[in-house]
């Protein structure tokens, strides 16, 4: 985060507003003159020269504490941090109530890399303020102040406070996330040093294989596991859910075998994983067993009412048994626990075309188009992140098209 801050200009505008208005009724010509031609300089974001006719003003009105305050965010925007500081401190003894002058001190002790000295400033800035520029760059200028001063927790806590509050912005993004992976290797370098043969080193590495697409080494990370711990939960799950990326590769029946019978020992290990319940019953449908997977997926609505992927599920099984009735209620049902999902609203508007309902079709329809068009958008963008544990997305078939 060693790149400078910029200021916005306006934040230091704001400063100098009463300037000329002092300057005229003090019938100090040169000084108005001054001020004008620093405030456009500054507008154009020509600092150097800003520079040079506050310096003049500050000697013409020594005793004016917006021409000092100005002068600050002027060395902050050509990074003479020192003299920043010294500027702000004077003028805060001349007026201790001026505004921003805490958040623009806070955040140039900060590039003097100051932290101790800045953090009550920056943490006054960010949390009272409510300008959100000036909000931001504190923000962002705390993370890298905690992270130096080797308070992690602080920096991941203010790193999810600014996701909040910015959630689009891709410089607070970028050091979010850059916050969230140093405190996620600290922990996880502590984790091995402290009980490098424990399970849960062992399984953090099957994780890490995991994610990287390191299936082999993986199942291996994952087989050690269970063998630490048979009836780890979880476990079986995982590796069901491996052995189904490499089918999906592969095509090998061995491999499909391997995810089912995964998935099985994870059922019978314990009996309350819905995820590892969705994946049979999706299986099931795969292969067009469709009595077996509306049962299936009917107990396992019945146990979690609001898993929203087995209720699509259950929608489509219904529909491709020519149930639309039956598929109606799920599928409502569906879009009101997540609203954004494409595929309920398609298949919705299914279930309401065989069941005659025009209007009802149409609105589904409708949404399903605009959130297709969206959901394209963003596959063009980027590759779609998936977490390691969520379960395989109910899709659209090779025949399906809207009606």
């Amino acid at each position: 985060m060693r790149k400078p801050l910029k200021l916005n200009w306006l934040f230091a505008l704001c400063l100098i507003a009463p300037l000329h208005a002092r300057a005229q009724a003090a019938g100090q010509e040169q000084a108005a003159q001054l001020a004008d031609e620093g405030q456009q300089a500054m507008a154009a974001g020509q600092f150097d020269t800003a520079r040079t006719d506050f310096e003049q003003l500050a000697k013409l009105e020594p005793g004016i504490a917006e021409v000092h305050a100005t002068l600050a965010a002027i060395y902050f925007q050509t990074h003479d941090y020192e003299q920043a500081v010294r500027e702000v401190r004077t003028a805060l003894k001349l007026k201790p109530t001026l505004a921003k002058l805490d958040s623009l001190l806070g955040l140039s002790l900060a590039e003097m890399s100051r932290f101790s000295d800045a953090l009550p400033h920056l943490e006054k800035g960010f949390k009272q303020t409510a300008d959100p520029d000036v909000r931001r760059m504190c923000g962002l200028q705390l993370l890298r102040a905690y992270t130096g001063l080797s308070r992690d927790a602080d920096a991941v806590e203010t790193a999810l406070a600014l996701n909040r509050l910015y959630p689009d912005d891709p410089e607070v993004l970028y050091h979010s996330g850059r916050i969230y992976g140093n405190y996620a290797y600290v922990v996880m370098a502590k984790l091995h040093d402290d009980a490098p043969d424990s399970v849960w080193m062992v399984q953090s590495s099957g994780e890490a294989n995991e994610a990287q697409k390191s299936y082999d080494a993986a199942i291996v990370d994952f087989n050690h596991v269970l063998e630490i711990d048979p009836h780890r939960p979880g476990i079986h799950y995982r590796l069901g859910r491996i052995y189904l990326e490499q089918f999906n590769e592969t095509h090998k029946q061995e491999d499909h075998d391997s995810a089912v019978r995964e998935f099985m020992s994870e059922v019978s290990s314990d009996p309350g994983n819905g995820n590892a319940r969705y994946e049979l019953a999706k299986i099931q449908a795969d292969q067009g067993n469709l009595d077996e997977a509306r049962r299936q997926y009917s107990e396992l609505v019945e146990r979690f009412p609001d898993f929203e992927e087995a209720l699509v599920g259950l929608g489509g099984a219904q529909l491709d048994s020519q149930h639309p009735e039956a598929a109606e209620g799920p599928l409502k049902h569906a879009t009101e626990v997540r609203p954004d999902d494409e595929i309920a609203w398609y298949r919705l508007g299914q279930a309401e075309r065989l069941l005659k309902h025009p209007q009802e079709q149409r609105q589904a329809l409708a949404v399903f188009q605009k959130l297709h068009t969206a959901s394209a958008a963003k596959k063009n963008a980027a590759a779609p992140l998936r977490s390691q544990d969520r379960v395989t997305p109910q899709e659209l078939g090779a025949g399906d098209q809207p009606q």
